[in-house]
């Protein structure tokens, strides 16, 4: 770590899944953009997303043992209180060393200790809460914080220090949006013409939407749709050999900018990072809850798009029945495309980045 007399240090954490982090990174990102000597730290789990990502992206990056506790029983929850008391200190040891002036927790497991350790030395609290209905991280580190900035305004109603709260959106990637909808179709080899549906699972896949999609993929085919289908790790094995010239099968897709582009129909699951950048680019879509999530979160998420004609959804268990159909509904109905992508507009909250940034700096001059 470096140890200069800038105040403007800043420690992120956040993890365990892309829709912890990238909000984060985006929020780091402008930070630097707006005072490049800044000081900016990650704690995170090395096993997880954020310890492949955030070397390569040039932030410094510490370690801590946090594991999350299993909903169901496992040999490994027995040592959890352990963990959490080694990740305490750990985190303490990392705030004592690195004294950030704020500290942005971003939600996951992970953020607990590293919060709490970096709240006990001093440092403002900015918490990021990305879903509807808040995570328990969020829940219980809100006693420590001076803000905490939310997505959702259904979130509001699940917090208790409501003069804290800010609706401020989730934070995105800058380059959204850079590339035009026929270049991005080129680049995947695709016809410019023709209803180009993206599909993703997250990074790791997701196994419902995989089978019901490769059930109907060459019916669609036929009525002059074509896909980019990100499988996930996981799954790209089972379905890479479906041999259509309209149907790109990808295991993971690196350059998000692109295939957002590309789409005039995204088939997604309910994340809030998902959420957030499919309304920053007014993207129609259908959203499938996750049902394994903790608290159901993704539900939530894309009900507060459904109620408002923003989104599409459909229950995991009603896919196989509903979705074939449902896709051919909507690429005929080129005017409910239009209104979901007005009404997901209604939902961006562009300038999110810059607004936690902002007050990140201010926090951190006024100590």
């Amino acid at each position: 770590m470096k140890n200069n007399n800038t105040p403007y240090r800043f420690l992120f954490a956040g993890g365990g899944t892309g829709g912890h982090l990238y909000p984060a990174i985006a929020v780091a990102d402008e930070i630097k953009r707006l005072k490049p000597e800044s000081e900016i730290i990650f704690v995170g789990t090395k096993s997880k997303i954020e310890g492949r990502v955030i070397p390569k992206l040039g932030y410094g990056f510490k370690s801590i043992w946090i594991k999350g506790f299993a909903r169901k029983f496992n040999l490994e929850n027995l040592i959890f209180p352990i963990k959490l008391i080694v990740s305490a200190f750990q985190s303490l040891f990392i705030s004592f060393r690195f004294k950030p002036r704020v500290a942005i927790g971003s939600g996951g497991y992970v953020a607990g200790p590293a919060i709490w350790g970096a709240s006990v030395m001093g440092a403002k609290i900015i918490l990021m809460e990305s879903n509807s209905y808040p995570g328990v991280t969020t829940r219980l580190l809100e006693r420590f914080a001076d803000e905490v900035h939310v997505s959702f305004e259904d979130s509001k109603k699940y917090l208790h220090k409501i003069d804290k709260i800010k609706l401020t959106g989730n934070p995105v990637r800058k380059e959204l949006g850079t590339t035009t909808k026929s270049e991005a179709k080129k680049y995947f080899g695709l016809d410019e013409n023709k209803i180009t549906i993206l599909v993703l699972g997250g990074s790791l896949g997701a196994a419902s939407i995989n089978s019901v999609v490769a059930e109907c993929v060459v019916e669609l085919e036929k009525k002059s749709i074509q896909f980019i289908w990100q499988t996930g790790k996981n799954y790209y094995h089972s379905y890479k050999n479906i041999n259509l010239d309209s149907v790109k099968i990808l295991d993971f897709i690196e350059d998000m900018n692109k295939a957002y582009s590309a789409c005039d129909l995204l088939v997604a699951r309910a994340g809030a990072t998902t959420i957030a950048e499919l309304s920053v680019l007014g993207i129609p879509s259908i959203l499938i809850p996750s049902p394994h999530v903790a608290e159901n979160h993704q539900y939530y998420n894309a009900k507060s798009l459904a109620d408002n004609n923003a989104a599409v959804m459909i229950k995991d268990s009603d896919l196989k029945i509903v979705l074939k159909n449902k896709i051919i509904e909507l690429v005929e109905d080129q005017e409910l495309l239009k209104n979901l992508s007005e009404n997901a507009k209604r939902f961006s909250k562009p300038d999110a980045a810059n607004v936690v940034a902002n007050s990140a700096i201010n926090f951190a001059l006024s100590i």
